[in-house]
């Protein structure tokens, strides 16, 4: 008994000798950096690698060869305050109570009870920033500094809400446009030539300084939103006039990002995303992009109206050179920084799913079964099923027929009714010009039912549905 005792002392103390002189590797979690670059109204056709053949766009074809790029993205809603509450809470804008675009002094924006994409990040340790366009409410307890980001430079809403809009008077009572740094108005802009580059080097610079930490960078572009404002080093550079000289600024306001990525060695642990928040104001004409080969524009549900280019590049995790046909949209960007940065979700009901394993290749199929067209209050326009897409009647926006504004001012929309429910193919028919929905009754009912649950769950103000799970704005008694 007493030698094999002795033998096993023996056994663990030569076992724990090899432990000792071996090294052991602890693998240790990195968070990835996350920088989200938001432009706004430009087109499905303003980059290179979505169509556009008279813009130069480098950086953005050479973000999309060296990652993913999606050819079914939506925004949320095809207005800005809606699309921008959407990809910072990854609910459905009308979940939240946030409806079209909010204009000055509005005693209505983004509730802070809501978890913004900041916040939770910023829970997990990250450093946070928003330089550019914030829009969900310009009363202090709205603003970004409350809302998650520690770090703020930019414009409150929309930069065409100023005394120079063209419609001044008649139409608009604007006052001045203020600059922010953080919660403190640093200037008044009645020019808007350097806004691009300046936005960019705090981008820069805030990589810079937190090179050694995870952080997030979310960089919602004013740009190219009208009035159309380019610094003199691109101004007169495209073939596409003044718009695209702005689209080629932004171009290089991405490759100056990247840059400073690479530089500080932090490429192959950071994400970086770019889209945009809707659609081509179709309405100024040779000042607004192209949506081209999709229906219409800004301010409706047609695929002009919400469908983006979508570009996401992240070494560690997605291959280089992909493209994905797959539907997503911006409310699943939350759930999907979720579950890379293994953040916690946030504790309200919220609408987006992970579409991580569609970005890394796992799957090639949606993370979810339908999505939702929403617009004005809580009006259900449509909603995109696998390769369908189906219209219920409503009153929307159109230029058909009507001459749009030129050199930044605007064309007067007409109204249309859509008479009944269309239904189109978009694998065949991507511009939307032929309805299938008598010849398609089975798809149809399908998307019939799946709308019903929504209307249960979201409501549709053409329904009058009562007791529905979304919740109030803030507001400022």
């Amino acid at each position: 008994m007493t030698s094999k005792l002795n033998y096993l002392l023996l056994l663990s103390c030569l076992i724990g000798q090899y432990i000792i002189g071996q090294e052991i590797e602890v693998k240790e979690e990195v968070s990835p950096n996350i920088i989200l670059i938001f432009t706004d109204d430009q087109g499905y056709n303003d980059v290179g690698v979505f169509g556009a053949d008279d813009i130069d766009t480098p950086n953005l074809d050479q973000m999309a060869r060296d990652g993913a790029m999606l050819t079914n993205f939506y925004a949320a809603q095809a207005v800005c305050s809606a699309s921008r509450a959407a990809i910072l809470t990854g609910s459905y804008p009308n979940r939240i109570g946030i409806h079209n675009a909010f204009m000055p002094n509005s005693k209505k924006g983004l509730n802070p009870k809501e978890t913004t994409l900041a916040e939770m990040l910023k829970a997990k340790g990250y450093a946070t920033a928003i330089f550019g366009k914030w829009h969900l409410g310009d009363a202090k307890e709205f603003m970004p500094n409350k809302q998650g980001f520690d770090e703020y430079f930019g414009i409150p809403y929309s930069n065409d809400m100023w005394p120079l809009h063209p419609q001044q008077g008649p139409i608009f009572d604007f006052g001045p446009l203020p600059l922010y740094e953080n919660e403190k108005v640093i200037d008044t802009l009645t020019d808007q030539t350097n806004l691009t580059t300046e936005i960019t080097e705090r981008s820069v610079d805030f990589i810079e300084r937190n090179k050694n930490n995870p952080f997030f960078l979310y960089v919602p572009h004013p740009q190219p939103h009208v009035p159309l404002y380019v610094s003199d080093k691109f101004k007169g550079k495209s073939n596409r006039g003044l718009y695209g000289d702005v689209i080629m600024e932004l171009d290089w306001s991405v490759g100056e990002i990247i840059k400073a990525v690479e530089k500080n060695g932090l490429t192959e642990n950071t994400i970086i995303i770019f889209t945009s928040d809707n659609g081509p104001w179709l309405a100024y004409g040779n000042h607004s992009g192209s949506a081209y080969p999709f229906r219409e524009g800004k301010g409706t549900g047609w695929e002009g109206g919400q469908r983006e280019p979508f570009i996401i590049k992240y070494p560690k995790e997605i291959k280089s050179g992909i493209t994905i046909d797959a539907p997503l949209m911006a409310i699943d960007i939350l759930p999907s920084l979720a579950e890379v940065t293994n953040a916690k979700l946030p504790d309200e009901i919220i609408d987006g799913k992970s579409g991580w394993s569609l970005f890394t290749g796992k799957t090639d199929e949606s993370p979810q079964e339908a999505y939702f067209f929403y617009y004005r209050v809580n009006e259900l326009f449509g909603v995109r099923y696998g390769k369908w897409k189906l219209y219920f009647p409503h009153r929307y926006r159109t230029m058909n027929g009507q001459e749009p504004g030129k050199d930044g001012l605007p064309g007067e929309y007409k109204m249309v009714d859509l008479a009944e429910i269309e239904l189109y193919d978009l694998e065949s028919d991507e511009s939307e010009t032929t309805n299938v929905a008598a010849s398609n009754p089975k798809v149809v009912a399908t998307i019939q039912k799946l709308v019903d649950e929504m209307r249960v769950r979201l409501g549709d103000s053409l329904k009058d549905m009562e007791g529905l799970e979304t919740r109030a704005p803030g507001i400022i008694d």
